[in-house]
C-alpha cells in the first residue's frame, strides 16, 4: 500500500497473524509509525499491551474469523480500519518487467509483487527511483553498465535463489521485460535447479515503447506489417545482416549503441538502401530523452554523441513519425496563433 498521510509516531494497531501481517507491519513502520500488533482475535492477553485508542486499525485479511466484530466496533468509535492484503507464502523468486524505467508503465501485477516482496534486486534499467514508495522490502542493487558489472550474472542468481531458500519473497525487478533480453530464462532455470518456486511478470518491453515515446510506431498499415527485434550487444554475422536486410518492415536494435557502426555497414552491404530512414533513441521516457534521425547512410556521424540506454529504428516508420511530428507542430502553431489573437 502506498501510504498517503503522514504517519510519524502515530499509533497504529495492525491485526492478523504474524505470517500474514509481517509486511503490513513493516510498511506501516517504514512510515514512521508506532505499530502494535493483535495476532488473533482473542490474542490481546499474549501481543502485548495495545493502544487505548489508535490512530489507525490496519487490518490484514489473514483468513482468521472473528475479526469482523472487532473491526466493527472501532468503526463505530470513530477509528479509521484500512484493509490490508495478507502476505504471499514465503520463499519463492518473482521476475518483474519494469517497463522502459518510468513508474507509470508499471503493470498491477508487478506494483503487487513489489509491495509484497521481502527482497528487491534491482538493475538500473527498472524504474528504481521509486521503490522506497512501492516497496518497504530490502533493496539490492545488483546494475548492469556496459563493459562493467557490479554483480555478475551468476551471482545475482545465487543471490536470488540463497534470499528465498532463506524464506523471503524476492523480486528480481528488471528493465523491459525479463524475456526480451533480460537473461530472464537463465534466473528462472537457476531457480528451478534449486527447487524455489518462480513465477514472471510480464513488462513493457523497450522495444516497442520506446519508439512509440519518440512518436514512432513500429508498425503501420500500409508501411510495415511486421518488425524485428534485435540485441545490440554483440555484432551481427554477414548472414544475419543479409536477413534483416532482405524481411523488410521494420527493425528494432536495443542497446545497439556500441555496434551501430558494423550494423549500419553490414545491412548497406546487405542491400538496404542507404536512404533507409533511421532514429536513435535515447533514454526514452527519462529525464534528457533525444531523438536523433538520420539516414542508414548518414546516422554513424549523426549519431556520433549518442550513448545507451538506447533504441534504433531502421525503417520507413521513422518517416511516419516525423510527418506526425510536423502536423503536431503546425497544430500547435495555430493554437498559440488564437490563443494571442483572443488574448488581444
Amino acid at each position: 500500500m502506498q501510504l498517503s498521510i503522514d504517519l510519524t509516531g502515530r499509533e497504529v494497531l495492525v491485526t492478523g497473524s504474524d505470517h500474514a501481517a509481517r509486511q503490513a507491519v513493516r510498511r506501516y513502520e517504514a512510515a514512521g509509525a508506532v505499530v502494535s500488533r493483535l495476532s488473533t482475535p482473542q490474542g490481546a492477553a499474549h501481543d502485548g499491551p495495545l493502544p487505548e485508542r489508535p490512530f489507525l486499525v490496519a487490518a490484514v485479511d489473514d483468513g482468521q474469523p472473528g475479526w469482523e466484530s472487532l473491526l466493527e466496533r472501532c468503526r463505530a468509535t470513530g477509528i479509521p480500519v484500512a484493509a490490508e492484503p495478507a502476505a504471499g507464502p514465503v520463499g519463492h523468486v518473482t521476475l518483474v518487467g519494469g517497463g522502459p524505467g518510468t513508474t507509470e508503465l508499471l503493470t498491477v501485477g508487478a506494483v503487487n509483487a513489489l509491495r509484497d516482496a521481502d527482497v528487491v534486486f534491482y538493475d538500473r534499467l527498472a524504474p528504481c527511483q521509486d521503490l522506497p514508495i512501492l516497496t518497504s522490502a530490502k533493496l539490492v542493487d545488483v546494475g548492469k553498465k556496459p563493459g562493467h558489472h557490479k554483480v555478475g550474472q551468476a551471482d545475482i542468481e545465487k543471490l536470488m535463489v540463497a534470499a528465498a531458500l532463506e524464506g523471503n519473497n524476492v523480486v528480481r525487478l528488471k528493465g523491459g521485460d525479463p524475456y526480451v533480453f533480460g537473461r530472464g530464462g537463465e534466473e528462472v532455470a537457476s531457480c528451478v535447479a534449486a527447487g524455489v518456486p518462480v513465477r514472471v511478470i510480464s513488462g513493457v518491453t523497450s522495444a516497442i515503447s520506446v519508439p512509440a515515446a519518440a512518436g514512432i510506431p513500429v508498425t503501420h498499415r500500409e508501411v510495415s506489417h511486421m518488425f524485428t527485434v534485435v540485441s545490440g550487444h554483440a555484432p551481427l554475422t554477414e548472414k544475419e545482416h543479409t536477413h534483416l536486410a532482405g524481411l523488410g518492415g521494420t527493425i528494432v536494435v536495443l542497446m545497439g549503441i556500441g555496434t551501430l557502426h558494423q550494423l549500419a555497414a553490414g545491412l548497406r552491404k546487405a542491400g538496404m538502401r542507404p536512404d533507409m530512414p533511421m532514429a536513435v533513441v535515447e533514454r526514452g521516457y527519462r529525464p534528457g530523452q533525444r531523438t536523433t534521425i538520420a539516414d542508414l547512410g548518414t546516422i554513424t556521424a549523426a549519431a556520433a554523441g549518442c550513448s545507451n540506454p538506447a533504441v534504433l529504428v531502421i525503417g520507413e516508420v521513422v518517416r511516419v513519425a516525423e510527418a506526425n511530428r510536423g502536423h503536431a507542430e503546425a497544430a500547435a502553431d495555430l493554437d498559440r496563433l488564437a490563443a494571442s489573437l483572443l488574448g488581444s
